[in-house]
């Protein structure tokens, strides 16, 4: 018969773990469904609360003061890096762009200023539609005038609103909507390039025939700009897409649904054709409410897993945060208690936006102005690495609404 561990044997383990922190076993077997392994980085509480330990009362005893220990940050180095990818391209660098911007570059996660400080800032892209389309009240009160002409649409988001980029969805090329020539869409991109100086993303329609054929004369008229190309897909021929971005010298949106397995087989096709500074990821944005918390943790675990040495994850992080438009509850009319839609739909952006930031993406696409500064406020304050007010926060807490 097995022998029964007593209470005194259990102690005894305790005794052994607490001195050597782990236990060895030998000639153990185990049985074992699907395993999941992750060897992340990390730090174990008796490193940053070594006083506190050594200190702490018997669980018989009642606490009679708080226990004080100094906080020592948990420092890590990571074996991998974020690529860097540099969008746009100046007159020295063999476009017409006022500016380039360049993504990317992190050593550590987001915003982990007691590590390494993101080298590059996130950016925000406004977008701009080359047809008019339904839009949300509240987002359609700031660009009604200008909704029929792109070049327009485009200037206000930059004069007006401040926009880093504009991505320019060329939806009018669906065959299923107008079905618009490739050379009719270049006119439009030529227009708009004309018109502002930003760096531009432009946007396809989803059919992956048709976008390439549409992507190949977009990047023929703006070789050298560096424009984005969004996207690539699985079903589009990669081979004869990558040509051409390599060939005129633009970079191209990796896009996949929410899943690191399929974003990997993805960019291990691009890497035959492209170098990794040409290519950006996506993993699909799904909004507040519509699930939000699958997107954050794709990303999150894509930029984790990059830092951690995966080399097929190891790219910028795109957004296309005007999908929080696309829930319900940022632009329907609902009960009193939901509030005012005026202000729910651009609170559903931003934190969408918000969350994702904090998950590490390195690039917005969004719409609403109020959204847009808000984010931007956001992360510049994040960028300056000024310690937070708690008098202020305690007083948020407390206040009245």
């Amino acid at each position: 018969m097995a022998k029964k561990e007593s209470k005194e044997d259990f102690q005894n383990l305790l005794d052994i773990l607490n001195r050597f922190q782990e236990i060895e076993l030998e000639d153990v077997e185990m049985e074992i469904g699907d395993l999941e392994l992750w060897l992340q980085p990390g730090v174990t509480a008796p490193e940053i609360f070594p006083k506190a330990l050594k200190v702490a009362p018997s669980l018989k005893a009642k606490p009679t003061a708080i226990l004080q220990a100094d906080f020592i940050p948990p420092v890590e180095e990571y074996p991998g890096q974020i690529t860097e990818v540099t969008l746009g391209a100046t007159k020295s660098q063999g476009g017409t762009r006022g500016k380039s911007i360049t993504i990317g570059g992190e050593k550590s996660p987001a915003f982990y200023l007691f590590e390494t400080p993101p080298p590059n800032p996130p950016i925000i892209s406004l977008d701009v539609f080359d047809m008019t389309i339904p839009l949300a009240k509240p987002v359609k009160t700031h660009f009604k005038e200008v909704l029929e002409d792109p070049v327009a649409w485009a200037k206000l988001a930059v004069d007006k609103y401040g926009a880093d980029m504009i991505t320019l969805h060329l939806i009018s090329i669906d065959p299923l909507l107008k079905d618009t020539s490739p050379n009719e869409a270049a006119k439009t991109v030529e227009a708009v390039l004309q018109a502002v100086d930003v760096p531009l993303i432009i946007g396809g329609c989803g059919d992956p025939k048709k976008d390439l054929e549409v992507f190949e004369k977009v990047a023929e008229i703006g070789a050298g700009e560096r424009f984005m190309l969004s996207s690539v897909t699985q079903d589009m021929d990669i081979e004869r897409t990558c040509a051409v971005a390599k060939k005129y010298g633009h970079v191209v949106l990796s896009f996949t649904p929410m899943d690191l397995n399929q974003a990997r087989q993805l960019n291990r096709q691009l890497y035959d054709f492209l170098p990794k500074e040409q290519i950006v990821m996506d993993t699909t944005t799904a909004a507040l409410g519509y699930g939000l918390d699958y997107a954050f943790t794709i990303m999150e675990r894509a930029r984790l897993s990059a830092l951690m040495g995966d080399p097929e994850l190891q790219h910028p992080l795109s957004s296309g945060t005007t999908n929080a438009w696309a829930a319900r509850e940022a632009w329907k009319k609902m009960a009193p208690e939901w509030g005012p839609r005026e202000f729910r739909g651009p609170i559903w952006e931003t934190v969408t936006a918000l969350t994702l930031l904090l998950a590490g993406v390195d690039l917005f696409m969004m719409m609403h102005p109020a959204a847009v500064k808000t984010l931007r406020d956001t992360i510049k304050e994040l960028m300056s690495g000024k310690s937070g007010n708690t008098e202020k926060i305690v007083g948020w807490v407390t206040a009245n609404i």
